[in-house]
């Protein structure tokens, strides 16, 4: 008897997505000051990045030095297969000039033309198309970016948020691989920029457009961007999803510069960890007994007891220092009593906290850690 075997094909796995853009090592330095420093960064088709950091920490250097308007010191820039510089050789042959990089940028001003309309503006990058596939595509893009019935307006007769859309529909006009926007919402007002942020995050998943864009505001990285990174001098601190981000920085300078909380100073020892809250019971296999550490504290965990007639088992530790109203709740800053350290570097006189409670200022409060995650950081690192 023969039996014959059958192999059944094994499923495809789905593909890995290609990387849109990569940057490796990237350095730029100009007039002997490092502005970037050996960045590397990697993003797949359709992401939209968030870039944050401090001024002058190097975010625009960064999109200029992608766009082609400046040249890196040393490093490797490559969009969508296609190597753009290299090696900081600085003669064209290893530097793909602006105009042929199939990189689209928008500015903080929109650098838009005054004296052209909207769709003459619109048709400022595809001059070389046929006057029908120039036609079509303006055409699309005016309907998607309702901005149809502004077509013969000039650009003063525009609403910013008009102006905005504009230079979007002038820079996707091009069908570039990599779209950089330069702080794009900074000039629209808070009640329509995350409208805005919206329905351009929309337009830019439909085009399935690869996006990096600088923001001092972190959260328009949350209704905005897929991912987030973080920069300081010049250098790349995390990279990662913004909720990542939020919940697991990994350094104090990431935590302090998004204000995800408010520091705690605490002596580690070797039951713990100890803070003028109160202990905290926290693993110290490290045996780093001694060392001052930071706490990072979100309002959510923190426990508020205000002190009335009879409670005499409770002492306060911290008073109030200011008080504001937002739509959560009071918003308090607190600090540590006068007298409850003698060791200085445990004070704190910050320590936010949102609160159905009303409370008065100097008033004497109890606060205490709820058990959770803590993470602890040095200044340092």
């Amino acid at each position: 008897m023969t039996t014959l075997l059958t192999t059944q094909p094994l499923p495809e796995l789905p593909a890995e997505p290609m990387a849109q853009l990569t940057i490796q090592q990237l350095s730029v330095v100009l007039q002997d000051k490092v502005i970037l420093s050996a960045l590397d960064l990697s993003l797949n088709e359709g992401d939209i990045l968030g870039l944050v950091g401090a001024s002058g920490c190097g975010k625009t250097t960064l999109l200029n030095a992608i766009a082609g308007f400046s040249k890196p010191t040393t490093g490797k820039i490559v969009v969508d297969g296609h190597l753009l510089s290299c090696n900081g050789l600085n003669n064209d042959e290893h530097c793909v000039p602006a105009e042929q990089r199939q990189v689209g940028m928008i500015f903080q001003d929109y650098a838009l033309f005054p004296h052209l309309t909207v769709k003459e503006n619109i048709a400022f990058g595809i001059s070389k198309l046929k006057k029908i596939a120039q036609l079509e595509q303006i055409d699309h893009l005016l309907a998607i970016l309702k901005l149809t019935d502004h077509s013969d307006s000039y650009i003063h007769q525009l609403s910013g948020g008009q102006q905005q859309r504009v230079a979007i529909a002038r820079a996707l006009a091009p069908q570039p691989k990599l779209l950089l926007l330069d702080e794009p919402f900074s000039n629209i007002d808070a009640r329509l920029r995350h409208e805005l942020m919206v329905e351009i995050r929309q337009l830019l998943k439909q085009f399935k457009t690869t996006a990096i864009f600088v923001t001092h505001n972190k959260d328009e990285v949350f209704t905005f961007a897929d991912k987030m990174a973080v920069m300081a001098q010049g250098r790349l601190l995390q990279f990662d999803a913004p909720s990542i981000l939020c919940q697991q920085p990994n350094s104090y300078q990431v935590a302090d510069f998004l204000q995800l909380g408010s520091w705690l100073p605490c002596q580690v020892n070797s039951v713990g960890a100890q803070s003028l809250l109160g202990k905290l019971d926290i693993d110290n296999s490290s045996g780093n007994n001694g060392s001052l550490v930071y706490l990072l504290v979100k309002s959510a965990n923190l426990l508020l007891n205000v002190l009335a007639d009879g409670n005499t088992h409770l002492k306060a530790n911290a008073q109030v220092e200011y008080i504001s109203v937002t739509e959560q709740g009071y918003h308090y800053y607190l600090s540590s009593l006068d007298d409850a350290a003698m060791d200085k570097s445990m004070v704190f006189d910050k320590l936010s906290l949102y609160s159905d409670i009303a409370l008065s200022i100097k008033q004497q409060v109890v606060l205490t850690i709820k058990p959770h995650d803590f993470l602890f950081f040095n200044k340092s690192n």
